[in-house]
């Protein structure tokens, strides 16, 4: 099964210059353009039970090989 990896730049809300990477794996529906037309959704439930962090970027990329899921 091939894995799309949707990365989110996250930093706290309280401290803004403190941020990290998250990574969120879905099974891949053949294309990166299907995950960047299905990230908003994704990123709006992520958003939701983390109220803490907010979501300053993302991308969307296949993981790589060497990556353990």
């Amino acid at each position: 099964m091939d894995m799309v990896d949707l990365i989110l730049t996250v930093c706290l809300s309280a401290n803004p210059s403190n941020c990290r990477d998250e990574h969120l794996y879905f099974e891949s529906r053949g294309t990166l353009f299907q995950c960047m037309f299905l990230a908003p959704s994704e990123i709006a439930k992520w958003s939701q039970e983390h109220p803490t962090l907010k979501v300053m970027r993302w991308k969307c990329a296949f993981p790589s090989k060497e990556r353990a899921i």
